[in-house]
């Protein structure tokens, strides 16, 4: 058992019998003397990808499951289905897009340090890198004038992914990625 204090982004816990990943946490610690710290939880479910909001106190139980962790390479995409090698055993595995809707605009062909995440021989979901490399595919054209302003604008990356990059770069050019915040870190 694994207490909910204890608990940080992406772990995996049991509720109810079913595998969970802590997708986001946030701690609230209220100011009156002798009140408990809450714990808020959001929690999505790796079978049905249904997301649960929990809010507990930090002595709260939470069942731990036994995951494993293998590194793997996101081979290719056809149609709605994206293939995958593991790189262990060199086996392929295919997923659903709409299964991991949230991770695959961030994949690009031959991506390595990707981690698949299995439960009794099958795998659930991916964990990808903090940060991964894609190309700006098309955005609007660099301003006259345009400087190394706060000012962004909307680009469409390789994989499809949409983010607000600074109004200086051109398409063609490689940005590095936050994955878990979604937004533009610095050129490649």
């Amino acid at each position: 058992m694994i207490k909910a204090c204890d608990l940080k982004s992406g772990d995996l816990v049991a509720i109810q019998g079913a595998p969970h990943i802590v997708e986001d946490l946030k701690v609230s610690t209220p100011s009156a003397r002798g009140a408990a710290t809450i714990y808020r939880f959001r929690f999505r479910n790796l079978v049905t990808k249904a997301k649960t909001d929990t809010s507990c106190k930090g002595d709260v139980p939470f069942a731990e499951i036994s995951v494993e962790r293998r590194p793997t390479q996101f081979l290719y995409a056809q149609d709605d289905l994206l293939t995958f090698m593991d790189l262990e055993d060199f086996s392929q595995f295919t997923l659903l897009r709409a299964d991991i809707a949230e991770q695959a605009g961030f994949l690009s062909e031959n991506m390595e340090g990707i981690t698949a995440l299995t439960v009794d021989g099958k795998v659930l979901t991916i964990e990808l890198p903090a940060s991964v490399e894609l190309k700006v595919a098309a955005c609007d054209p660099v301003l006259r004038g345009a400087s190394a302003t706060a000012r962004t604008k909307p680009a469409t990356l390789e994989s499809g992914l949409v983010v607000q990059v600074p109004e200086y770069l051109t398409p063609g050019e490689t940005i590095r990625v936050d994955t878990r915040t979604r937004k533009f870190l610095q050129r490649a």
